[in-house]
């Protein structure tokens, strides 16, 4: 069986998280008046700036971001402050224009999830330029200027979702795939993964690629809509868990007529494993974005270490078998809203 605690201490332990990766970048600028540190104490202000404000995997990631802040300012003696500035929607030319404000008003760094490579770029570019390195997470840049990416393979997680769909099909039957923003970089490449996969099947069909925005709502209402134009199809490979997000399709799915694997693990998708509706989760760690990124960053910044590269973070596999421990563990990383009786399930 998958054990969530061995997997949290081989990643621990692989990424090294207190701060043991680094390079050089724009030195941290010394603490001045006003700014509520000891003075003379060396201040590191990064701005994060994921997708969407409103999508709870980059809140998780906030958490994460301000935890390893605080435990690093403690342990480093240092003031190490996250500015948060991810806009409401997605939107790749406002996510630009944050990153320019963010170099304005005096960032050390900048740690980004691209919603649209292509718009984001130039600004990374530019932030470099005038000396603030830039960091990428979840979705990559990887034409730009940044100095390192931490998230999944995308490729490989679409090619893992449809061999877990496969695997619940039987190896046959018509599939929709949920695919999120459709000039996401990251969602692209798992489509890929998806088709790639999915064409050592013969008897697997994909009906169609299938984007929306990104809001649990939207979502599930593309999932209900697609099943009424498509009633044929019997499978769905969700390359993000959205339509999960919100409770609302947990009795309008039949698990004996509709087989459903589906990337990320919040605590909110955590009711449609406990009752078979989509019996296995690929888990993105999302809290490590924020503190994996924050703590390269600082590595990179104070601690002056080459941080050209950074390990990928490893999917956790969910299924009713270690859902009590995943939820344990997403407690511990700050999740105040994982159900008690999930937790409880942990061994």
């Amino acid at each position: 069986m998958h054990r969530v605690r061995t997997w949290a201490g081989a990643a621990l332990a692989g990424l090294g998280l207190a701060l043991a990766a680094a390079g050089c970048g724009k030195p941290a600028e010394p603490t001045g008046a006003g700014t509520g540190a000891p003075a003379g104490r060396e201040r590191i202000r990064i701005a994060m700036i994921g997708k969407s404000s409103t999508n709870p995997v980059f809140l998780s990631a906030r958490t994460g971001a301000e935890a390893a802040a605080k435990e690093i300012s403690a342990r480093a003696g240092i003031d190490v402050e996250v500015l948060w500035l991810t806009p409401p929607q997605e939107d790749g030319q406002v996510q630009a224009q944050r990153l320019a404000q963010a170099v304005n008003e005096g960032a050390n760094a900048v740690l980004i999830a691209c919603s649209d490579a292509g718009k984001v770029t130039g600004a990374i570019n530019d932030a470099v330029a005038r000396g603030v390195p830039v960091m990428t997470f979840d979705s990559d840049a990887p034409a730009s200027k940044r100095f390192a990416y931490y998230g999944v393979d995308d490729v490989e997680t679409g090619r893992r979702v449809m061999r877990e769909l496969a695997q619940l099909m039987g190896g046959k039957g018509k599939v929709g795939v949920l695919a999120g923003n459709q000039n996401a970089p990251n969602l692209r490449q798992r489509v890929e993964g998806v088709k790639e996969e999915a064409a050592k099947y013969p008897a697997i069909q994909i009906i169609g690629v299938f984007n929306h925005t990104e809001t649990p709502q939207d979502a599930a209402a593309e999932v209900i809509r697609v099943g009424n134009a498509y009633p044929e199809i019997s499978g769905w490979a969700f390359i993000g868990g959205w339509p999960l997000w919100t409770k609302s399709l947990v009795n309008e799915l039949d698990p004996a007529r509709l087989k459903i694997a589906s990337v990320d693990g919040l605590p909110a998708q955590l009711p449609y494993v406990a009752r078979g509706v989509v019996p296995v989760l690929l888990a993105q760690p999302t809290y490590q974005w924020g503190h994996v990124g924050v703590s390269t960053i600082v590595d990179k910044l104070h601690f002056k270490k080459d941080v050209t590269s950074v390990p990928p973070m490893e999917l956790v596999r969910v299924t009713k078998e270690n859902l009590g421990e995943w939820a344990k563990q997403l407690r511990a990383w700050g999740f105040t809203d994982v159900p008690d009786e999930y937790v409880n399930l942990a061994r």
